[in-house]
């Protein structure tokens, strides 16, 4: 095939650029922008040619030339992240942003960056304020401590808390609390970032009192607990209980610090589950400086959370790194409304997104299944085998690894397409749903789709199979 002719068939830019659709982008968008995306097409289109040995599809590529800018540019003019319907069953899924915040925290989040805020302005006082002022109280009421700061989220928060408590100084901490966080940043690495010199003590599964006792040196700034919200080890097994570390860190004068992880603030035993430490908890065990995460168990938004005593708290706020560390006022704001949430727990419970999904019982999961099975069996029943099954939920987001909840799915396999291409069509959908392959078969998680989803599920089902 003589491609030559081909090459010479592809318009010039120039050309192009009068072209009267084309034309048209460059009055609505920069044409500069355009121009960009003309160029792009253009080269890979002969990329196209050299590579083909299609005719037919060269000259159908050639003739949609023009189509094919306005889908480039009008790609890059849309916001690339877009919302996402979660039917994995897995609550804080991280790669889906986490924890989901309400619509009555969006509303007031949308109410104030809309306008102008007291960010860091007194009113009272007609002066530069501070914006930690505005949810450090209701904070420390909840929590209980004497004083709080957020910073942007909770790996930052243990570098702030050892850069201004362990530079150059011995942090202790047990073999068995190194844990790995998510993105493969690990407590070591995370602690020699801060200029703290790490002192592993105990064994992988066993450590006791006084391992950390007998590494207790002049040299020593802080001992650090790390609570493992992401994995459990079992069996032949011992840690230092909090209470113990806290009269030893008295004992010796050294402060005791805890990353508690997932930041629970409701005893979730009450609930079900299995129970996981709560900050209330580990500040009545007088514990100097416990942080946390906003967007795991809390339900806010992505935050390190540092609660304790008010002088510690203060040499926080005053280190150079906490204004590199510090959150925006979108934070700010979203993290005041959640935790106004937990003034009263029933309405924790019942308003907090993550803390409903974990609550979500059974026979209200069977419910929207058995709606959502009716809807798409009306419109793809003839094309798929359909089926409302027990499924297994989890929560994710390093929180509570061991935990799972029962759950009800949707699972459907096509007569017309594979699973692996089905589930990727869902992802790549107007609304893109999430679901996961089990058994060959795709799965629907009811538990993380919200009543008002099942809609936009349906529609995006339409849009899939019509495209078949």
């Amino acid at each position: 095939m003589e491609k030559s002719n081909y090459y010479r068939n592809i318009p010039k830019v120039d050309i192009i650029i009068e072209d009267e659709t084309i034309k048209n982008l460059s009055e609505k968008y920069n044409r500069d922008y355009v121009l960009q995306s003309v160029r792009k097409v253009t080269d890979e289109l002969r990329l196209f040619i050299k590579n083909s040995n299609s005719e037919d599809d060269i000259k159908s590529k050639i003739k949609n030339i023009a189509s094919d800018i306005v889908n480039d540019v009008n790609k890059y003019a849309v916001p690339n992240m877009k919302r996402v319907i979660n039917a994995t069953g897995t609550i804080l899924h991280t790669n889906l942003g986490r924890a989901v915040i309400s619509d009555e925290a969006a509303k007031k989040v949308k109410k104030l960056v809309t306008g102008y805020t007291n960010l860091e302005y007194d009113l009272e006082e007609g002066k530069r304020g501070s914006r930690y002022s505005h949810f450090e109280e209701i904070i420390t009421k909840i929590t209980g401590a004497e004083s709080a700061i957020a910073v942007n989220n909770n790996a930052a928060a243990v570098l702030l808390i050892l850069s201004t408590f362990a530079k150059n100084k011995e942090v202790i901490v047990s073999r068995g609390e190194l844990v790995e966080i998510g993105g493969s940043f690990r407590v070591p690495d995370v602690m020699s970032q801060s200029g703290g010199k790490l002192i592993e003590v105990g064994t992988t599964n066993k450590t006791h009192l006084f391992d950390y006792e007998n590494n207790i040196s002049e040299e020593t700034a802080v001992l650090l607990k790390v609570h493992t919200s992401n994995y459990r080890i079992v069996g032949f097994t011992e840690t230092v209980q909090l209470n113990e570390l806290v009269e030893l860190g008295k004992k010796y004068n050294v402060p005791v610090i805890e990353d508690i992880g997932s930041g629970v603030l409701v005893d979730l035993s009450k609930y079900g589950l299995s129970y996981e430490p709560t900050v209330q908890d580990s500040i009545k065990a007088g514990v100097d400086i416990v942080c946390f995460s906003g967007d795991k168990l809390l339900g806010g938004p992505q935050a390190g959370i540092i609660v304790g005593k008010k002088s510690m708290i203060d040499k926080i706020k005053k280190n150079p790194l906490t204004r590199a560390l510090r959150i925006d006022k979108f934070t700010a704001i979203a993290l005041e409304c959640v935790f106004h949430e937990y003034i009263n727990e029933n309405n924790a419970i019942n308003n907090v997104p993550v803390l409903k999904m974990i609550n979500k019982s059974i026979e209200e999961i069977s419910l929207e299944s058995e709606k959502l099975y009716s809807k798409l069996n009306s419109i793809i029943g003839h094309l798929c085998e359909l089926n409302i099954e027990d499924c297994e939920s989890q929560i994710g987001g390093g929180s509570l690894p061991t935990e799972i909840l029962k759950s009800k799915c949707i699972t459907i396999k096509s007569n017309t397409i594979t699973t692996v291409a089905l589930e990727k069509s869902l992802r790549l959908a107007t609304k893109p749903i999430v679901g996961r392959i089990v058994n060959e078969k795709l799965l629907l998680d009811l538990r993380t789709v919200f009543i008002d989803e099942i809609e936009d599920v349906v529609e995006t089902f339409k849009e899939v199979f019509e495209c078949l």
